[in-house]
């Protein structure tokens, strides 16, 4: 009697048929609540006058769109990125929903308002880029809470009131720009946890305090400005302690130089004769003179 049963290979092929549908499905789905967030930031959006969201429309992939790319192996939205569009808005509470965001980058343009709560939910974010436009309000106190965060640009807005403490829960932070705000009160001792910290950047603001010594903890620091505050204190012992932690020192000896017309007296007389010496260290290590 002829064999009924099906073999092995036969229900594999059935079985490898109903999963790619169901992924084809799976990922059609994904991609469609992608659509529906990036419509949502385009409503919100009251001028754009070049055109650049023209490709934005229903009928079409957000793959194909510009200023998106997709991750090739989920064919998800990856990256956003609209800088320099001249685009003028607010940002859509809807941009929570690009759950395989890693790079958000809406810098140089006419953006205002506050940054939605929702963009919390980005949870594979790395890059986060809202530089010069015009964004105002405290820094959302969750913006802690996106551990996988690499890149942090805030400068040349309005945002005001206090550094966040959860800020210091982003050990993966490498760039934290906030230059050209209106951030107030001192420097936590807490920004030493952040270990993996190459860029620092809080230049013209109303910062105030002495600047922490726990600073000196962060020794992958490669550029440091804390020009355009009102600091107080002998912070430039803390700046004689970078010698034995950073390795680019020219960087912070830069930014030095803009810290002198906030400085008087003596302490001043003590910055100078320490420029002096940072740099006559260099020149003699550079030429390898004997007498350093």
């Amino acid at each position: 009697m002829a064999n009924m049963g099906k073999s092995p290979s036969f229900l594999f092929f059935i079985f490898s048929i109903h999963f790619f549908i169901y992924s084809l499905a799976w990922i059609d789905s994904n991609i469609t609540t992608d659509k529906s967030a990036l419509l949502g930031l385009k409503s919100c959006i009251t001028a754009d006058p070049y055109d650049f969201l023209s490709t934005w429309c229903i009928s079409s992939s957000p793959c194909n769109w510009v200023g998106v790319t997709c991750n090739t192996r989920h064919g998800r939205v990856h990256s956003l990125n609209l800088g320099g569009m001249d685009l003028k808005g607010t940002i859509s509470p809807q941009v929570g929903n690009l759950s395989f965001l890693v790079e958000l980058d809406l810098s140089s343009n006419n953006f205002y308002g506050q940054i939605p709560r929702e963009l919390v939910q980005l949870h594979r974010l790395k890059l986060l880029n809202l530089s010069y436009n015009g964004f105002h309000g405290e820094v959302p106190a969750w913006i802690g809470d996106l551990s996988t965060l690499e890149y942090l640009n805030l400068r040349n807005n309005s945002f005001d009131g206090f550094i966040p403490l959860s800020l210091f829960n982003l050990s993966r932070l490498e760039t934290l720009d906030w230059n050209s705000n209106l951030i107030e009160g001192s420097i936590p001792v807490e920004v030493g946890r952040l270990e993996r910290l190459k860029i620092l950047r809080l230049s013209r603001n109303k910062l105030s305090g002495i600047i922490p010594r726990t600073i000196s903890n962060l020794s992958s620091l490669e550029i440091l400005h804390f020009s355009y505050n009102t600091f107080s204190g002998m912070f430039w012992i803390i700046f004689y302690t970078y010698i034995w932690f950073c390795s680019k020192l020219i960087y912070l000896v830069s930014m030095i130089y803009s810290l002198k017309d906030h400085m008087e007296g003596s302490l001043l007389i003590c910055l100078d004769y320490y420029i002096f010496f940072i740099y006559w260290y260099f020149y003699a290590r550079f030429y390898q003179f004997s007498f350093f």
